[in-house]
């Protein structure tokens, strides 16, 4: 056998090996990760009781909207891997799709921990400073981690305080999460919030039956949507509801409804300031 021969063997051999060697390698990689699971989005969950009359009249009239989304770590963000990902965000990019070419804004308000006497402390400079034609108010969760009983008072005043500047008004309600199904009172809470929407005539996003349906009904386990305390939404659930949520608002705002009449008045308010400072002596630390 001559040299040449011999070298061209020993290439052969080498690339074999490393075809082999890389063939083994790719044998031993993990299958590729599973494909995302699909956010189906229920009619009959993601829809308001009333229509968003003030919001319909300034998308009819072409004027810039503002959205306010105000509440606690559900709205500021937490377990959310970037500002980007939380619902607010991802809302605003949502609603651009519904309405392309409006001049949308989705301001996010909220605040870690916070209960309900703290945000309506903060409502003048948070939320009626901004001047919003739509207003998200989320709350709830803290209360029930607190074995607390949510005041309907406070909930009455802070919903006219956000009328009274001529605000369409959405509540939404606490998550279906471990955690929050492990405290009795849930429930209780879940009907309070929609009882005073009922009563104080404004929408509620159902939170806590659309995470029940992901859950009881599409088969998604907790951890699709939950991030590991159990409590808060990961990247998949804020998206989710923020996509269920833009839904809901597009076709509240396109349903026929009256001319609405635009309030220059100057707005009180001393109803608010009154009725959260006489709950301040009940505050103390949430989740």
């Amino acid at each position: 056998m001559t040299v040449d021969t011999l070298f061209r063997c020993a290439a052969l051999s080498s690339i074999l090996a490393v075809a082999t060697a890389c063939g083994v390698a790719r044998a031993e990689e993990p299958s590729e990760a599973a494909a995302p699971a699909r956010c189906n989005v229920e009619a009959d969950i993601a829809r308001f009781d009333l229509p968003l009359t003030r919001l319909a009249y300034r998308l009819a009239a072409e004027m810039p909207v503002k959205i306010v989304a105000i509440g606690s770590s559900s709205t500021s963000g937490f377990g959310a891997s970037s500002p980007a990902t939380t619902y607010p965000s991802r809302l605003e990019a949502e609603l651009r799709q519904h309405f392309p070419g409006h001049a949308l804004t989705v301001v996010n308000r909220g605040v870690n921990n916070e209960e309900l006497p703290n945000m309506l402390v903060r409502f003048e400079t948070a939320v009626v400073a901004e001047r919003p034609q739509l207003v998200i108010w989320q709350f709830g969760s803290n209360a029930l981690m607190h074995d607390k009983a949510l005041d309907p008072g406070l909930i009455a005043a802070g919903i006219a305080r956000l009328k009274a500047i001529g605000a369409d008004v959405v509540l939404m309600d606490p998550q279906y999460a471990p955690r929050v199904l492990a405290k009795p009172a849930h429930e209780a809470v879940v009907a309070h919030i929609a009882r005073a929407a009922k009563e104080n005539k404004v929408g509620v996003l159902h939170r806590f039956e659309m995470m029940r349906h992901w859950h009881e009904v599409d088969g998604l386990p907790f951890e699709t949507f939950v991030i590991w305390d159990g409590l808060h939404l990961n990247d998949w659930g804020y998206a989710c509801v923020a996509k269920s949520l833009g839904i809901a608002i597009a076709e509240a705002a396109s349903r026929p409804t009256a001319k609405v009449a635009v309030n220059t008045r100057p707005i009180a308010k001393v109803a608010v300031a009154k009725v959260a400072g006489s709950s301040r002596r009940h505050l103390s630390a949430a989740h």
